[in-house]
């Protein structure tokens, strides 16, 4: 689905996790009147946060699958400071690529590559819109507390060059999650869903089947 201020979904203010986790269980709602029963989910990165508290809250899920998400150590309140302040001066190029780089842990050769790609600018509006509204919320997201309110079965998706916030996030979600398990994407990182989205639907696809 696309979140609030992407693709063709729209946009409402005040902006909060909490109405994030909203959307998402009122389309798994939908989905589970229409097909008869409890939904199955992926979610990756922050959209990974937000199934998350539609879990916590009660959304209609069978099965969970969560390729990193990010928390209050994903986004450092400097980070945060810097990035506001680029936004706010109309540098959305530099906003994202400090993000891309300084966050999610891309080389700088690769971040160029995507500044050339056709989908660049259409990233440069969600950027304006969402990036630090995003990254101010996150900066407060209790992940234990949402954790611990998640019955569901739980696959957790890792790359094994993804940061090292990814890493200890998830090796905690394993702890407080009542039912997960691990799996390694192997050569990937962050955007591993992107990178070999070959392997990421094997992998979720042989757990939705268990």
């Amino acid at each position: 689905m696309d979140r609030r201020g992407r693709g063709g979904s729209g946009d409402h203010q005040p902006y909060s996790l909490d109405r994030e986790f909203e959307d998402i269980t009122t389309v798994a709602g939908d989905l589970a009147q229409r097909h008869g029963g409890p939904v199955d989910v992926l979610g990756h990165s922050i959209g990974a946060v937000c199934v998350l508290g539609a879990a916590a809250t009660g959304a209609p899920f069978r099965r969970i699958a969560l390729y990193e998400p990010p928390g209050p150590q994903t986004v450092p309140h400097d980070w945060v400071e810097r990035v506001t302040a680029m936004v706010a001066a109309g540098s959305y190029g530099r906003a994202m690529a400090s993000f891309l780089i300084d966050v999610i842990g891309l080389a700088p050769a690769t971040v160029a590559s995507l500044r050339d790609s056709p989908v660049a600018h259409d990233s440069l509006d969600i950027v304006a819109t969402t990036l630090v509204r995003e990254a101010q919320a996150l900066t407060t997201v209790d992940l234990d507390r949402l954790a611990q309110r998640v019955a569901q079965p739980v696959l957790l998706l890792l790359g094994t060059e993804s940061p090292g916030w990814a890493v200890a996030i998830t090796s905690h979600l394993i702890d407080t999650l009542a039912d997960s398990i691990l799996v390694s994407v192997d050569g990937h990182g962050h955007e591993g869903v992107d990178t070999d989205p070959r392997r990421v639907s094997a992998e979720v696809t042989s757990f939705l089947a268990r």
